[in-house]
């Protein structure tokens, strides 16, 4: 198979956000008088957060009239937080350098919205762009739809067989597979041995372990 481009999921892959974005639910959540185990946590990373707060609230039989001012709440903490706290991870420089030198085109498809986006660019190495970035925000559905990516490979004029994904949540890598595109996924380590990353083609646990040789598998 001939790539042609890549495409990086952005929360908990580029930057180490999902802690930030966990306090910012968890916080939120709290004023409704829910706490959320890690594990429940966890299990629903990789959604955007309207989808996120759905599913919680009719978990906990929340009031669904309150969930519009619950999600703009959550973005606002995260956003703050990330923008104070984020850090990108380790070999984020390097693989996005790999794929320049190999003419590919880069692109991010993102759960976030684009305010978020912004905030994470503003961290990344300067001498970097991107050829496409696309966000879930406003479309019908989020990941695990692979809409995000159909049209981020739509925005690149190639076709999605042609792409490989990078992916950190299982939702993510749901989306990219629905996608047909190549899926590496990069989980925490605290995930990592879960048998549920079977479905993507390599696994990784960090993106400084990506080389020339995983290319072609």
């Amino acid at each position: 198979m001939q790539y042609k481009a890549v495409i990086f999921d952005m929360d908990g892959l580029l930057i180490d956000s999902e802690p930030l974005w966990q306090e910012a639910g968890s916080e939120t959540l709290l004023a409704f008088g829910v706490e959320l185990s890690d594990e429940q946590y966890h299990s629903s990373t990789g959604l955007r957060t309207e989808e996120w707060i759905e599913h919680w609230f009719n978990y906990f039989n929340l009031s669904i009239e309150q969930a519009p001012a619950a999600i703009d709440t959550i973005i606002e903490k995260a956003v703050k937080k990330i923008g104070a706290e984020g850090v990108i991870f380790p070999g984020v420089d390097l693989i996005i350098h790999f794929f320049k030198e190999r003419h590919f085109k880069i692109a991010i498809a993102t759960s976030s919205p684009l305010s978020l986006v912004e905030v994470v660019l503003k961290k990344l190495n300067p001498d970097f762009s991107f050829d496409a970035i696309t966000s879930a925000e406003k479309l019908p559905f989020g990941k695990p739809h692979p809409q995000v990516y159909l049209d981020c490979a739509a925005t690149l004029n190639i076709n999605p067989i042609n792409c490989i994904a990078f992916e950190d949540s299982f939702n993510g890598m749901i989306a990219a597979k629905a996608a047909k595109m190549k899926c590496v996924v990069v989980p925490a380590a605290s995930a990592y041995d879960n048998v549920k990353w079977a479905a993507a083609d390599l696994k990784l646990k960090s993106l400084n372990e990506f080389n020339l040789s995983l290319l072609s598998q």
